[in-house]
């Protein structure tokens, strides 16, 4: 080989490792990406740290991790201990991939593609469970009218979220346009900025909104957690991002759907809780959740990680308990401006209120949002009365099921325990429908060893045929009422009879949204959704009857 292609070869390795320098670098910085290394990390003395991060210390030596040195996650380190301050500060590593470097299973069931599940599939199809027509009509006004999806799995919830159109206004789209469904890397690989020229968070295509805020974005990502102060609130100077942030700009800042810390604590390796919405309703004064309600709760310890000029709490909790772990995100919480429904004055995101979990179920919601926190997030459209959006309130539905009183958590149905190739048990976080994996889950020994996997599926196909059935039952009777409403403005009814008239509608309303929004059917508690959308029905006849005498007697 001549020394011209020698030199030539070299050159090409050469800028093959600068560019591929340069846009690791500019990933780490620009995406909040999992940190990039040249070489590996060396080892620290832990007892370093130690002197200054205390809370650190507390956790990390109490747990399987206790042995686990700070540079399997943080880079930098060197540099730090040598002239600690903010200039210094480590990276953090937030990917998948730091923690499975050792929990390989895992990580590896994390990261299957749920193929039973389409992308992008829309709860308003006539197949789903909030069919049209009733479905525009009962929400008009509210955004999920123009997009309203399905879930994918947890790998995918950062990138189908961004790609929603009625969230950012169609301005994020897929690089390979519909191959992306196939593609499990981090959002910004996957999608690009359409109006990259802009911050403005607008309608970028018809039909579309701009929903999405940043309070939004703290289940589908925490990639921002140490940039992120508790419930969100602004502290000049040392917060990078609060619940007013500008969500395009915090949205570009983040690459991983579901992290692996929400639920586990790095330093620990016990189970925590992050939201902040959720530590909060647990410690509340009130006392007033479910859990504060459950005489055999799971007991949980505050911990304020600190240093950081602002307060960053999170929660560990005395044992795994999804019901609270899984309850950060599949929970109803608020999320979103809306109106005060005491002055009727609008509730910015500067308002605490925006940043909300209540943890109460479907019973407690009328009075919890109308008269205790007086919130309510949109203005329905035809009616004109105040109405509430639930987000999907699967753990307080499960809450005091028969499931879960007989000793099943989340994760029995969901993510299973399962054997490896060498015949070990892990635990699976391929998080799908039971329907998945019945041999794991509905036909494991300690639940109903004696059914067939056709049984099984008879069994789950039948409660949710028949909750669909009692949801149309009251979607008919809200659709007559919003028409009964319109009706009875027209004709000048007393203004009186129409506010109580609205007021069912919006006890209605609370009573059947909550199942559209919970992602089982109603089988994560059928009884409760049985006793609840046959009171929808009822609230609903009640308002029509309102109305009705009120027109008969003019």
């Amino acid at each position: 080989m001549n020394k011209k292609v020698i030199a030539g070869i070299a050159l090409v390795v050469a800028i093959g490792f600068m560019v591929g320098l340069f846009v690791a670098q500019a990933d780490a910085q620009y995406k909040g990406a999992a940190m990039v290394k040249a070489a590996a990390e060396k080892d620290v003395k832990v007892g370093t740290c130690y002197t200054c991060h205390d809370p650190v210390k507390q956790l990390h030596t109490m747990g399987k991790h206790s042995k686990v040195n700070c540079s399997k996650c943080h880079a930098g380190l060197e540099k730090h201990a040598a002239n600690p301050g903010p200039d210094t500060r480590p990276a953090t590593n937030t990917s998948w991939e730091a923690c499975g470097q050792c929990h390989k299973e895992q990580y590896q069931s994390f990261m299957k593609q749920a193929l039973h599940r389409p992308a992008r599939d829309e709860k308003s199809q006539l197949t789903n469970r909030s069919p049209n027509p009733f479905w525009d009509k009962l929400m008009a006004g509210h955004g999920f009218t123009k997009e309203h999806n399905l879930t994918r799995s947890h790998v995918n919830m950062l990138t189908d979220h961004l790609i929603v159109d009625r969230a950012y206004g169609g301005r994020f789209q897929a690089k390979n346009g519909w191959e992306y469904i196939f593609e499990k890397g981090k959002a910004w690989d996957i999608l690009t900025d359409t109006h990259h020229e802009t911050k403005e968070h607008k309608a970028f295509i018809p039909q579309s909104a701009a929903a999405a805020n940043p309070v939004c974005l703290q289940c589908k990502s925490q990639d921002q957690i140490l940039k992120w102060s508790y419930m969100g609130d602004k502290v000049e100077g040392k917060t990078t991002w609060d619940r007013t942030s500008n969500v395009v700009e915090l949205a570009k800042d983040l690459s991983h759907g579901l992290n692996c810390f929400y639920c586990h604590d790095p330093h620990a390796a016990k189970p925590r809780i992050v939201r902040d919405g959720l530590i909060q309703a647990l410690t509340r004064p009130e006392a007033d959740t479910l859990w504060h309600k459950d005489p055999k709760r799971t007991n949980i310890k505050v911990i304020d990680m600190g240093l950081r000029g602002f307060n960053r709490k999170i929660a560990i909790l005395d044992k795994y308990d999804t019901r609270l772990q899984c309850g950060q995100c599949h929970v109803e919480y608020n999320c979103n401006p809306g109106t005060d429904t005491k002055t009727g004055e609008p509730v910015k995101m500067g308002d605490q209120r925006t940043n909300h979990f209540p943890y109460k179920d479907v019973f407690g919601l009328y009075e919890h949002y109308k008269n205790q926190i007086n919130f309510l997030d949109f203005k329905h459209a035809i009616t004109g009365g105040l109405l509430w959006k639930a987000q999907h309130p699967e753990a307080e539905a499960f809450y005091n099921s028969k499931h879960a009183k007989a000793g099943a958590g989340c994760d029995t149905c969901h993510t299973p325990k399962m054997k490896n190739k060498q015949g070990k048990m892990f635990t699976s976080h391929f998080a799908v429908t039971p329907k998945v994996q019945l041999k794991e889950t509905c036909l494991t020994s300690r639940c109903h060893p004696k059914w067939t996997e056709e049984e099984a599926k008879y069994a789950i196909d039948s409660v949710k045929a028949h909750i669909k059935g009692k949801m149309r039952k009251a979607e008919f009777r809200i659709s007559v009422l919003i028409d009964k409403i319109v009706t009875a403005k027209a004709a000048n009814v007393d203004p009186e009879v129409i506010k109580k008239a609205q007021d069912q509608h919006l006890k209605a309303h609370i009573l059947w949204e909550f199942w559209t929004a919970e992602n089982s059917d109603g089988f994560h508690n059928p009884d409760m959704a049985k006793e609840a959308l046959m009171k929808s029905a009822q609230e609903a006849f009640d308002g029509i009857k309102l109305i009705d005498d009120a027109m008969a007697a003019k």
